[in-house]
């Protein structure tokens, strides 16, 4: 009787690998999205991609990699905004897309001029800075998300559509003992979580997943000692505050693929 189960029990774990392969390999997957997406940050770029700087160690390659869907179309870009998304990503899509992940926003509330702001103008104008950025979540990006979101969803509307969130910047209290103060790194902090916010909002009234990566990345944030994101680079202005390699695998992936 125990060899019975146990040669049932063997059919059943070999039947329900075969079965997830098999789901996997049948799947067609689209990654769009914005630097976090293309992989800005974590090196081994595909050099086809120029200036969008795909990485082959950024998330949504890493998914291809583990689970051989049946397509593979990553037309991410480093700097897409909503509008380019539209304008530049959207040819892959169609009616047999069972996949799509996308991280979108930031760009369009102006993140990268909030950081140059902050680093580089005083207190009190980063401050201002971030405020508006806030009033732009408020006001103009749920429209712009509304725009991308529609799109999607009109092109692959049997898709699953995975929206990835940003992380926050800063372990606050942590072990930078120069650079920007602890209120500034709590307001950008503050500003990833209100973006987060308004994004999860617009994606679950499509009837899309929203993948916060705030808990992955916690403990791994700049100036935590086990950084996952880099920090400012004046040698590569572009890769300041990406993730590097480790924040796509440990970070963004996990997300996805427990979304997917």
């Amino acid at each position: 009787m125990a060899f019975s189960s146990s040669l049932l029990l063997g059919a059943v774990i070999a039947l329900t690998g075969a079965t997830t392969a098999n789901a996997a390999a049948s799947v067609d997957y689209v990654a769009l999205g914005d630097s976090y997406s293309s992989g800005v940050g974590s090196g081994s770029y595909i050099s086809s991609s120029g200036d969008c700087k795909r990485s082959t160690l950024a998330y949504p390659s890493l998914w291809a990699s583990a689970h051989s869907p049946a397509s593979f179309s990553f037309t991410a870009c480093s700097g897409a905004r909503t509008g380019d998304v539209i304008a530049n990503q959207l040819g892959p899509l169609n009616s047999s897309t069972d996949l799509v992940s996308i991280s979108i926003g930031g760009n369009d509330a102006g993140f990268s001029d909030v950081m140059t702001t902050c680093v580089l103008q005083s207190e009190s104008t980063c401050l201002s800075r971030i405020a508006t950025a806030r009033s732009y979540v408020d006001t103009t990006l749920p429209g712009k998300l509304d725009s991308v979101y529609d799109a999607i969803k009109a092109k692959a509307p049997a898709a699953r559509v995975v929206v990835l969130g940003y992380p926050r910047f800063y372990k606050i209290g942590g072990s930078c003992v120069v650079g920007l103060s602890d209120k500034v790194r709590g307001a950008i902090n503050g500003a990833a979580d209100y973006l987060n916010a308004a994004t999860a909002k617009r994606a679950a009234d499509h009837g899309f997943s929203f993948g916060d990566v705030t808990g992955t990345f916690t403990g791994h944030e700049i100036c935590s000692g086990s950084a996952w994101l880099h920090s400012l680079n004046w040698l590569n202005i572009g890769e300041s505050y990406h993730p590097f390699a480790a924040g796509q695998s440990g970070g963004y992936l996990p997300v996805l693929n427990a979304l997917d």
